[in-house]
């Protein structure tokens, strides 16, 4: 199957105040760019078959920075928690909300006000990257590699969706700034290949070519099997 790897955004002015930005359109600062252009630089060369976003402004900058020759598809799926009347409002501040520490410990029951459940944010996005890699797969083979832009929330659902963990323990899971992670699903199970790789090569992602298998002579006969008519009785 492809690989899948899941970009998230550079740093923006809200990481940076301590603000939950949600779906506000808050951009990249000075950092946030300059983390951009350093991913960009661990992503060049590798053959990316597609390269998809959420609508988000933070990610599209990020990836204007990161992949200036891409053109990427947006892809609602992957847009950030719909945090309600949350967004914007400081991350100290909403730590003494009662509903603060159900996000934390039981997220999975978290329903933001006048915004999403946490457990509907996970579903869509897990659906959304499943469905690209599938399509994906189909058209350009299992050797594929991909990426997609999104959101620390967004990304750690994914990857506990891979893990096999439940969302409640998706909190144990980082996804820092302009980190790469790496999914790799099968018609088994997913495989966890990089979490929060925020340094280093990434060559090693891309799958070698598949051989192809030897055509074997069939056996003449059960014998070849079984050993033969002179074999000694077992």
């Amino acid at each position: 199957m492809a690989t899948l790897l899941l970009l998230r955004h550079g740093r923006t002015t809200a990481n940076a105040d301590g603000g939950l930005a949600g779906r506000q359109p808050v951009e990249l600062d000075d950092t946030g760019r300059a983390q951009a252009a350093a991913v960009g630089e661990r992503l060049r060369g590798l053959p990316l078959a597609a390269v998809v976003t959420s609508p988000l402004i933070r990610c599209r900058q990020t990836l204007e920075l990161a992949l200036p020759q891409a053109v990427p598809i947006v892809e609602d799926g992957l847009i950030e928690c719909g945090y309600g009347a949350w967004e914007g409002q400081p991350l100290r501040k909403l730590a003494k909300e009662p509903l603060w520490p159900v996000v934390q410990q039981h997220p999975s029951a978290a329903v933001f006000p006048d915004g999403e459940a946490m457990a509907a944010m996970a579903a869509r996005a897990v659906a959304a990257v499943r469905s690209w890699d599938a399509r994906l797969t189909a058209e350009h083979g299992p050797e594929a590699v991909w990426l997609a832009c999104s959101h620390g929330d967004v990304i750690k659902a994914i990857v506990a969706d891979a893990l096999g963990v439940h969302l409640d323990l998706f909190q144990r899971i980082v996804a820092d700034p302009a980190s790469v992670t790496a999914i790799r699903y099968t018609p088994l199970r997913p495989f966890l290949i990089r979490l929060n790789d925020t340094g280093g090569d990434l060559s090693g992602l891309v799958p070698p070519p598949r051989r192809k298998r030897r055509r074997t002579a069939r056996a003449e006969s059960d014998a070849a099997v079984g050993g033969g008519a002179g074999a000694a009785p077992r």
